[in-house]
């Protein structure tokens, strides 16, 4: 389960959850050298005298745990270490509701908290815990990604592609062909095949609509100027037939 946490006044505010997580940690950090130490001095005081424990058992203990004590400090500082790597990076983390559903939490980690050996990303102003990474991705990846689905959902928006008119469609068809002339190749890869063939169909369609329109309006035009001559006939015609009956 993540672990989030809000900044307020430059103080973290802890959830229920991470509460519960510190405290835990903070038990766990309590079985320390000094607690060895009064495990054996008990140990010691309350062995059988006529069989007491030998000098090398006692050692031995020590040394394993020790050696116990260092790989967790060694593991605490590969978090530790693994964590600050990830600052500025683009993430997804895991997270699941109190419902039991899961998600993800996308964003850039701003930087890394680290408490009672335990690291937490820090994500548009809320803390996940490092366990809960679930992917690291490559700005250029994301962006190009990003474009991508944002270009699809546009093109899901629009009517089928007998229905499109110029007056109510032109201008978004128009914005997509800007948007794709805009991609580089690595950018145009993200787009489905079959996305790329409906995109057509609605330029090849628009096309075609803009050529019928133009061809209508080239014959309106040519209707305008004969009826524009046979007026101008008329005209002259008049005149001459005025001219006549004066002379």
């Amino acid at each position: 389960m993540a672990v989030g946490a809000i900044v307020k006044d430059g103080a973290i505010m802890e959830t229920a959850s991470q509460s519960s997580l510190s405290k835990a940690s903070s038990t766990s950090n309590e079985m320390n050298k000094d607690t060895f130490l009064q495990l054996l001095v008990a140990e010691m005081q309350n062995q059988d005298p006529l069989e007491p424990a030998s000098n090398t058992e006692y050692i031995t203990q020590y040394a394993q745990f020790s050696e116990v004590e260092s790989l967790g400090n060694m593991a605490s500082n590969m978090d530790l270490s693994r964590a600050s790597s990830l600052v500025g990076q683009e993430v997804y983390i895991k997270t699941t509701a109190s419902n039991g559903e899961e998600k993800l939490v996308q964003g850039k980690v701003d930087y890394v908290v680290y408490e009672n050996n335990k690291a937490f990303l820090s994500i548009n102003e809320s803390l996940y815990a490092l366990d809960d990474l679930d992917t690291v991705v490559d700005s250029t990846y994301l962006s190009a990604y990003t474009d991508a689905y944002n270009f699809t959902a546009k093109l899901n928006k629009l009517p089928a592609v007998a229905n499109i008119t110029i007056a109510n469609d032109a201008k978004n068809i128009d914005a997509l062909s800007e948007a794709y002339e805009a991609m580089n190749d690595y950018e145009k890869s993200f787009l489905a095949s079959d996305t790329l063939t409906r995109f057509n169909k609605y330029t090849e369609q628009l096309a075609t609509l803009r050529a019928a329109a133009l061809t209508e309006d080239a014959g309106d035009k040519e209707v305008v100027t004969e009826a524009e001559n046979v007026s101008g006939e008329e005209a002259v015609s008049d005149a001459e037939d005025a001219a006549e009956k004066e002379a």
